[in-house]
């Protein structure tokens, strides 16, 4: 069975001499496990389609639940990536979070267009990265179910909290009076507040157009890493990276 699907590359491994094993998220199939057989050498017409980080239009040839790559060629190469090591390891990042996240065989179009439209704002440089960082990781949650309940302080009731602090463990943000027995939290501002509820609802091609301050930036930078890093119980190798070569 043929199958031409659109599908985002989000890890590539090694697979004897010249063959690699793609881990994609298409928008047909959702994630799924393919081999592309020669991929690897020089004369491979599929090489530059089946790298990491790249958007191709494939050809899948299924067998008994195994998928192979018949034919490929790349819709976007992202290549602003490919020059900038920063923006590199956080957009393997952004791959890493959405294969620990993407439910095998289930389209997730949803999940496609969030990491689709992350890459290419941090390809082409239109927002600082700790921006775009923030708001894909939070509108990553939404997606997956785990989005925060922003509305009111869920002790006292209050819209608007007083020095606002969100639980990472309901997701619930509370008055810091109002925060006992709230558990692990982290400290928000008012205007950190704001970009959080306006990230959770934010049109899709809108999710990045809003604006803060350095220190609010911190504080949702913070919140949101440690929010997905809860739900997601584990570590990703590629943020400890991301943030190692920042800081050299």
């Amino acid at each position: 069975m043929f199958n031409t699907t659109n599908a985002l590359v989000l890890r590539e491994t090694r697979y004897k001499e010249a063959d690699r094993i793609l881990t994609l998220l298409t928008d047909k199939e959702g994630k799924i496990t393919v081999k592309a057989r020669g991929a690897l050498r020089k004369s491979s017409k599929t090489a530059a389609a089946t790298q990491q980080l790249t958007y191709s239009e494939m050809t899948l040839f299924g067998n008994r639940g195994r998928w192979t790559v018949n034919e490929a060629s790349v819709k976007e190469a992202f290549s602003g990536l490919r020059m900038d090591m920063e923006a590199l390891s956080l957009g393997s990042y952004f791959a890493e979070c959405i294969e620990a996240f993407a439910i095998e065989d289930q389209p997730e179009p949803a999940l496609l267009q969030l990491v689709l439209n992350s890459l290419y704002a941090l390809s082409n440089k239109m927002y600082p990265q700790e921006h775009i960082k923030a708001a894909f990781e939070l509108r990553l949650m939404c997606i997956c179910g785990y989005a925060p309940e922003l509305s009111i302080c869920a002790g006292c009731g209050c819209e608007e909290p007083e020095q606002p602090v969100l639980s990472i463990g309901s997701g619930a943000v509370y008055c810091r009076s109002c925060s006992y027995g709230a558990g692990d939290t982290v400290s928000l501002c008012d205007s950190s507040l704001a970009a959080l509820r306006y990230i959770c609802s934010a049109p899709a091609k809108q999710l990045f157009s809003f604006s803060v301050s350095d220190e609010a930036m911190k504080r949702l930078a913070n919140a949101s890493e440690r929010y997905l890093l809860r739900h997601a119980e584990r570590s990703f190798y590629t943020l400890d990276y991301w943030k190692n070569i920042r800081i050299i």
